[in-house]
């Protein structure tokens, strides 16, 4: 073998380790998959201290087992500013979303636009399910705002979970198939088509009213007889939940085996349930519609590609915060947009990444806010009155201890998030 024939062999097998080598250590985009749990808060989930009656969600709890569970996420009282702050990373006085039914402006550079925005349109984007951000225009939906595609219901719930309007394609249909299997049916079959990264916003109506029991092979709640007013509704709603945890297991169990270990999902509750079937320590009016704990305390679970830690983490986090998280994971160079803060780095180390939280709503009769530094929580009426409660001692605010005189702790704290509420207004 002459010297010539012996170099270019050497450089041949040089690039083939350089080339294997690179093939190695790449990493490919992860797919994001979003699921939003509609009017599902703490108690009525395992894994959490409130309430006694769960429901079986096998699934559920293997994303919050084997990832990271965010025990202070605070959402909105509704589900519409839920999502609004979610979708544009700001809080609801700036997008005037703050209550149910309340429209979204077509100026709004919504996430999914904005990630291709930044990453040459690296992630193929869908909502699928629940909307609700379009008031009730019809005309105004995802793929006005530039998501490659859509398909669900506009409104904030169906009035028959087995015959209700479906959109999707710009057209409206009668869908007679139970909404959590067909809004699944419809995230797979997406899913499924697409050849670079997705990001699917899988907003699910369960288990919002009305309650409709599922398919009987979907819950472990046994056959209950319709149901009427004159019967306790909780085991139709914990059918309600259970048989979103079999849809979504079915989801996970259809990607294939590379799709699946290259998919992050985040898992939340939009807002508090409602008051006819929520549990103690909760009272009837601190759970959905309300700025207490019960209303705006909701479970968040993420897992998956890149979810280095378990356990559970007490960070400050926030709806606006899964805009920048969300845009992070997807490959965009930015930790903090508009009132959104970055929590990717949560899912690898342990840090601090907000000294307060913040949420508020705004209907005909209500206008109020509230805010926290994780110790202390004020909340404020429009109408002068004002609350406070120390989270630590009295978890399910109890005791206002504005009713009484403060201490120096308790004084100078306020006055701080008196301070940060200025600033987050102004």
């Amino acid at each position: 073998m002459n010297k010539n024939t012996l170099y270019i062999l050497i450089a041949i097998l040089c690039l083939s380790c350089k080339t294997n080598h690179h093939k190695k250590t790449s990493s490919k985009a992860p797919n994001i998959l979003f699921i939003i749990a509609d009017d599902m808060g703490k108690e009525a989930l395992a894994g959490y201290n409130e309430g006694t009656i769960k429901p079986h969600t096998p699934n559920i709890d293997a994303i919050r087992e084997t990832g990271l569970s965010f025990n202070n996420f605070w959402t909105y009282p509704t589900c519409s500013p839920t999502r609004a702050s979610m979708i544009t990373g700001k809080y609801g006085y700036r997008t005037d979303v703050r209550w149910a039914n309340q429209k979204l402006s077509e100026s709004e550079v919504l996430l999914q636009k904005y990630i291709n925005q930044n990453t040459d349109s690296a992630y193929a984007t869908a909502v699928v399910g629940k909307w609700h951000l379009s008031g009730y225009d019809t005309t105004i939906n995802p793929e006005t705002f530039g998501i490659d595609y859509y398909a669900g219901i506009f409104k904030g719930s169906v009035k028959d979970y087995y015959n209700w309007p479906l959109s999707e394609n710009g057209k409206q249909t009668v869908a007679t198939e139970y909404t959590t299997k067909k809004f699944t049916d419809l995230a797979f079959n997406w899913i499924n088509k697409q050849e670079k990264p997705w990001f699917m916003w899988l907003a699910y109506n369960a288990p919002h009213t009305p309650f409709h029991l599922p398919p009987l092979e979907m819950h472990s709640q046994g056959n209950l007889p319709p149901y009427t007013k004159e019967v306790d509704p909780t085991p139709y709603f914990m059918a309600s939940i259970e048989a979103m945890d079999y849809q979504i297991g079915e989801l996970l169990n259809a990607l294939s085996k590379e799709d699946r270990e290259n998919t992050i999902i985040i898992f939340m509750g939009d807002n508090g349930i409602e008051p006819i079937v929520t549990q103690d320590p909760y009272k009837k009016n601190q759970v959905k519609r309300s700025l207490y704990q019960g209303g705006i305390n909701m479970p968040l679970f993420v897992s998956g590609k890149g979810v280095e830690r378990k356990g559970s983490d007490n960070n400050l986090i926030t709806t606006t915060d899964m805009f920048a998280t969300i845009a992070e994971i997807a490959g965009v160079d930015t930790d903090r947009i508009n009132d959104s803060k970055s929590f990717k780095s949560l899912l690898t180390e342990e840090k601090s990444i907000r000294k307060y939280q913040y949420s508020e709503m705004k209907n005909e009769k209500n206008d109020a806010w509230t805010i926290s530094n994780g110790t202390f929580k004020l909340l404020v009426f429009a109408d002068g009155n004002e609350e406070m409660y120390n989270l630590i001692n009295d978890p399910y605010e109890k005791n206002n201890i504005l009713d009484s005189s403060l201490n120096t702790i308790e004084k100078k704290s306020k006055e701080e998030l008196d301070m940060e509420l200025l600033r987050i207004r102004n």
